[in-house]
């Protein structure tokens, strides 16, 4: 049996891809055929990834905007059309000026609030507005990138981690309802990646990183293609019978069922 990956006649979104896990997976699925909606909410970071998709000869288009504002959602989605394949990949991880990591007690509304409007909220805008199209035409796949925070917990971290968790419930629960129209719906989980927003940290073997990769049986971090072979595989018409599900990308930091 040959199992060819391929995406041609699809298109797929995905969010937050100006850059790093978004822009490598972005690259996957054009390669596989798919036509690729590339979302970022910096317009020079989501054009940049659609040159360098055109450079290739795929199919991509930018559509800037912010995953948290839902009218901007909404508008942006009525423009591109039918989407087939949604990946939520938007999210932060309090690395962009959300404050730095301690205990929940210390902690107010006002600091959970960055997170829970992309991690959680993004994912509830952008799943709303592609589902009616996906079930009119009875097929979808709606892949989102979650976090071992949201499956493990996450000490100094717990709004992020009660995001990611809600934004895999949410993916749970539309598998349940979709299913039935060819749609289905899986969460990835990722632990450390090695992304150009981390890189600084990668760059010298200090002992912050070797204390991480000792958590990991394979010692290194995550490699953004790492993510995006997965994704292009859930894409496929081979994953049709795979939904509600979260596979763990994280080099054996905690392991599932």
């Amino acid at each position: 049996m040959t199992i060819e990956l391929d995406l041609s006649g699809r298109r797929a979104l995905v969010t937050g891809a100006g850059d790093g896990v978004g822009r490598a997976i972005a690259a996957g699925l054009a390669s596989a055929g798919a036509e690729v909606v590339v979302n970022d909410v910096d317009p020079g970071r989501a054009e940049a990834t659609v040159e360098e998709l055109r450079a290739i000869g795929a199919a991509a288009n930018a559509a800037a905007f912010d995953v948290s504002d839902w009218d901007a959602v909404r508008r942006s989605m009525a423009s591109l059309g039918t989407i087939d394949v949604l990946v939520n990949n938007a999210g932060n991880a309090g690395v962009a000026g959300f404050g730095a990591r301690r205990p929940f007690a210390q902690t107010d509304p006002s600091d959970w609030q960055p997170f829970l409007a992309v991690n959680l909220y993004g994912v509830l805008h952008c799943c709303r507005a592609v589902l009616p199209a996906m079930i009119e035409h009875r097929w979808g796949r709606i892949i989102t990138i979650v976090s071992d925070a949201g499956r493990t917990g996450d000490a100094g971290g717990a709004a992020y981690g009660a995001a990611k968790a809600g934004a895999a419930g949410l993916t749970r629960s539309l598998a349940l309802e979709n299913g039935r129209y060819g749609i289905t719906a899986n969460n990835l989980s990722l632990g450390t990646m090695r992304t150009p927003a981390t890189e600084a940290f990668w760059q010298h073997d200090s002992p912050e990183a070797e204390a991480i990769l000792r958590g990991y049986a394979v010692r290194r971090p995550g490699d953004p293609d790492d993510v995006a072979q997965l994704v292009v595989h859930l894409a496929s018409d081979h994953a049709s019978w795979i939904t509600g599900q979260t596979y763990p990308l994280n080099g054996g930091y905690s392991f599932a069922l």
